[in-house]
């Protein structure tokens, strides 16, 4: 796919231009982090990109935490909301890497109707982190501080603008339909980009050794031979199960179909949490992980291995969101570093 530089005046103009045309979402700065946030009909953002990724993912926008089910089957003219464009700036690549999962579990032989149509009315344009939390750790699972692929179009900063990357035949459209405010990118700014990357990559990758999370991608095996380890139950002591980790994780999916009403009744999806015990209960009152232990190492196994085997990705993209979400302040690299030492 070409590669286009645009200037910061020029990418001001092609955003309020597609905030006319699609919802805008973009991450407006909040004390250190930065939250998720609309922009208004022809608003251009005070601040398009952030230097890391956002208190929450996208994946709100894509799976919503509750929607009435019957709302599908609906004539097509009472779902504007969900047929109108939208459009999210500012994606890192660890929260693109949950794409595959989501896309994995909502799209497969049977497709999720909300998840495919949000899906396909989203807009994504991603852009290179500059810095990164103290709780990131994207290349101990086998990924990197920038977008490789997942994008519509994806902003690398350089000076004096942007250099442009465009992953899909939409985002090309998009460059096309602006062609007077993107010019081709110079072997120099290729150059800045790559280079910017290495410097970050290096460095992220050093606060990850200096720390001792030397487990470097390899948790399917890891997993594979801790399944007893006393580790479960000495860091379950701390878990009040409140769900957060999973609410907060850009690649959780699971979800609890329920029913309301006497005479109407009204059948709803909500966001579910494999933490509470009534996650794995089955009729009859029989549950198959009824300690806590149990629960917090088989949320472990499923992003760690199961995703590996089933899915060939990571189902943890090391955003670190649990990391910061935790009340009881369970870090998952170091229930990693831990586990690496058990045999």
């Amino acid at each position: 796919m070409p590669l286009y530089f645009v200037t910061e005046k020029e990418w001001c103009a092609f955003l309020a231009d597609l905030s006319r045309a699609a919802a805008l979402y973009y991450p407006e700065p909040s004390g250190d982090d930065y939250q998720l946030t609309r922009a208004g009909e022809g608003m251009v953002p005070g601040a398009p990109f952030s230097r890391y990724r956002m208190v929450q993912s996208f994946k709100p926008l894509l799976f919503e935490p509750r929607v009435k089910v019957g709302d599908y089957f609906a004539p097509a003219e009472e779902l504007p909301r969900m047929q109108n464009p939208q459009a999210v700036i500012g994606v890192k690549g660890c929260d693109l890497k949950a794409l595959v999962v989501l896309d994995f579990v909502f799209t497969g032989e049977v497709a999720d109707p909300f998840y495919a149509r949000n899906r396909e009315r989203t807009i994504i344009i991603s852009s290179d982190c500059t810095a990164f939390k103290e709780t990131c750790f994207c290349t101990c699972v086998g990924g990197k501080p920038f977008p490789e692929k997942g994008f519509d179009l994806n902003a690398s900063p350089v000076e004096g603008g942007y250099v442009i990357h465009v992953g899909s035949p939409r985002g090309q459209g998009l460059v096309e339909r602006h062609r007077d405010l993107f010019a081709p990118a110079t072997e120099d700014l290729l150059r800045q980009v790559v280079k910017d990357r290495e410097r970050l990559t290096a460095q992220l990758d050093e606060q990850q050794r200096m720390r001792g999370y030397l487990w470097g991608g390899k948790t399917k095996e890891l997993m594979e031979r801790v399944y007893e380890s006393n580790v479960w139950e000495e860091e379950a002591a701390r878990c009040v199960e409140c769900g957060a980790c999973n609410f907060v994780c850009p690649t959780c999916h699971c979800f609890l179909l329920s029913d309301h009403g006497r005479e109407t009744f009204r059948r709803m999806r909500n966001w579910d949490s494999c933490q509470y015990k009534g996650f794995a209960r089955v009729g009859g009152g029989a549950n198959p992980r009824p300690e806590l232990y149990q629960r917090l190492r088989n949320r472990y196994e499923k992003k760690l291995h199961f995703g590996p085997v089933v899915m060939g990705v990571n189902g943890c993209t090391g955003c670190g969101r649990c990391v910061e979400a935790c009340i009881g302040k369970i870090d998952l690299r170091e229930v990693l570093k831990k586990l690496s030492g058990c045999r």
